[in-house]
């Protein structure tokens, strides 16, 4: 097994930046836009941004939420592992706000399919987009594609694309791991 480094902790933090920019750009004072990030490793990515939104460019208030998505996939109860629910938090209501979908890889598309139908249980979105920070174009299974990317990775099927948080795993490094 080998691996490689795909993205520093300055690579990361200048996608970050850009990625907030391009939802400012899009969203502005975020009156009617909230940002959801799908449990479990999309809160990093959430958390961030809307840091990076409220300190740098002073947008004065973001509704940020976690969703769960745990009983909502479809390969719920298929494999031997137990699956472990995480905490949905949205403490805000989604009707006809605009919905900013947040998640660290976008693969299949099974685990946004999944975030689409959970979100339903919170109300109706007027609009619904989706921010990745790495997007392995080669692999869907579903006709999902992201509104904003970090980066485009053209990983083949027994490669993979491991994201570390500082938070969670002591660095911020994203890996591409051939198996």
């Amino acid at each position: 097994m080998s691996q490689k480094v795909l993205l520093s902790t300055k690579e990361i933090n200048i996608i970050l930046h850009r990625l907030a920019c391009q939802l400012l750009e899009n969203h502005e004072d975020f009156k009617d836009t909230v940002l959801i990030g799908i449990q479990p490793r999309g809160i990093f990515v959430a958390q961030r941004l809307a840091k990076i939104l409220q300190e740098e460019y002073k947008v004065k208030h973001i509704d940020l939420g976690f969703l769960d998505i745990t009983f909502y996939r479809d390969d719920f109860r298929r494999g031997e592992k137990t699956l472990e629910a995480t905490k949905t938090k949205i403490n805000f209501l989604v009707e006809d706000k605009k919905v900013v979908l947040i998640d660290d890889v976008l693969y299949t598309g099974r685990s946004i399919n999944a975030a689409l139908t959970a979100l339903q249980s919170f109300g109706r979105p007027k609009e619904v987009e989706l921010l990745t920070l790495i997007d392995r174009r080669f692999s869907r299974h579903l006709p999902i594609q992201p509104n904003y990317r970090g980066r485009q990775v053209d990983a083949i099927n027994n490669e993979k694309v491991k994201v570390m948080w500082k938070e969670n795993d002591g660095e911020d490094v994203i890996y591409l791991i051939n198996r």
